[in-house]
């Protein structure tokens, strides 16, 4: 009897602590990863991808934390660079293979003109950027106004505009997060290339945040910044390998996203001194995975007028700026997130 309780006293403590290898394994994989939220938020990235460097990390980025995203679809628009929006969707089409994602995000082509021109057509069957238009008003029919749908729009704000315009009754149903403007300086690419729709979103009731650009400063997304050494030391491992290789943007064939990020950089300049390459719409992705690496402040919402801001002390709807971006701690994750362990 004594030999069997002592054999069951044994049998007892390694299962215990073979429990507690378990435990500190999951520990330590918590401690590497987010926890994944019980309820994934569900997002909509709208993106012009083949305009610099910076659309290409923020898709892969969301695409490998697909664990803490809903990733609904991609919808594609056109800005002042990187060709037709044909070359945008082909750019898309090749980040999101290389991240594993073929054939399972709907890809959806948007606005090649702005919204002043196309808001006219809306009615009619095929518009320019329908096919994204339609897409976003029937995805965000599907959820409220307490659980809304996040689009993110790394881009113009066309096609955004142009739904709310057709659709009216997905307003209170979104949750719009735009990386755009320099606010509280006039200026920015994504801004330029459609001021009109920014301007018609911020006379709606849309839950509306801005993700600051401000080149040249500290406080705004410029910051979240890499250079030359720091792509060839930490890019080229990033991703999985795929079975069928991509064409790449300036040729070549690429197995891994890590490999065609490198490829990306080295066919693009580096600004400034030090020579550094910002991610920007990337560390937008970063302060939805968590809104603690940066700062917000909310006002009432400004407009637009002759490429200036004004402020509208008065109005009632609220815009959310971000600011002050956590640098290491977002570039930190993004290679987390892309370092896949064999």
């Amino acid at each position: 009897m004594k030999i069997k309780l002592l054999i069951f006293c044994l049998i007892s403590v390694g299962l215990i602590a073979q429990e507690n290898q378990i435990d500190k394994k999951i520990e330590k994989s918590l401690n590497k990863k987010n926890i994944t939220p019980l309820l994934k938020p569900s997002i909509i990235i709208d993106t012009d991808a083949n305009n610099e460097v910076d659309d290409q990390h923020a898709l892969a980025y969301l695409f490998f934390n697909s664990d803490f995203f809903d990733i609904r679809g991609v919808t594609i628009n056109a800005t002042a660079n990187g060709g037709n929006i044909q070359q945008h969707y082909d750019e898309a089409k090749r980040v999101i293979q290389l991240c594993g994602g073929r054939n399972k995000t709907p890809i959806l082509k948007g606005a090649l003109g702005n919204f002043s021109n196309i808001k006219k057509s809306i009615n009619n069957s095929n518009f320019d950027g329908s096919n994204a238009v339609n897409f976003i008003i029937k995805e965000a029919s599907k959820f409220s106004q307490e659980n809304k749908l996040i689009v993110l729009a790394v881009g113009k704000l066309t096609n955004i505009a142009l739904a709310i315009k057709k659709e009216p009754l997905i307003t209170p149903k979104i949750r719009l997060v735009w990386l755009g403007s320099n606010y509280p300086e006039p200026g920015e690419y994504n801004l330029i290339n459609d001021i009109d729709s920014m301007n018609f979103l911020l006379n709606t009731q849309i839950n509306f945040e801005i993700v600051t650009v401000r080149y040249g400063k500290i406080t705004g997304t410029d910051f979240v910044n890499v250079d030359k050494n720091e792509v060839e030391l930490n890019f080229p491992s990033l991703g999985i390998e795929i079975d069928t290789p991509v064409i790449g943007r300036h040729g070549g064939k690429f197995y891994k996203f890590g490999d065609y990020s490198k490829s990306l950089f080295d066919n693009i300049s580096f600004r400034g001194n030090p020579p550094t390459r910002a991610l920007f719409d990337m560390a937008a992705v970063a302060i939805l995975k968590n809104p603690l690496w940066a700062k917000s402040f909310e006002i009432p919402n400004p407009i637009m007028v002759d490429e200036k801001w004004v402020d509208r002390p008065k109005n009632n709807n609220k815009l959310k700026v971000w600011e002050n971006f956590e640098r290491k701690l977002i570039l930190d994750d993004f290679y987390d997130s892309l370092t896949i362990e064999n």
